[in-house]
């Protein structure tokens, strides 16, 4: 029986979370932008001022 490779699911592992943070990431800058077109006038509620 042959040895799984770790190394290779590992690594396989970590591109499929990157790229789903990068979906999630675009997903939601497009959201902010959008708000951001619909009331030019109000600032992003996300962001914090210090």
């Amino acid at each position: 029986m042959a040895k799984p490779n770790f190394k290779l699911q590992k690594r396989q592992k970590e591109l499929e979370r990157k790229k789903k943070n990068e979906e999630k990431l675009q997903r939601k800058l497009a959201k902010n932008s959008s708000a951001a077109e619909e009331n030019p006038d109000q600032p992003p509620a996300d962001e914090e001022s210090p």
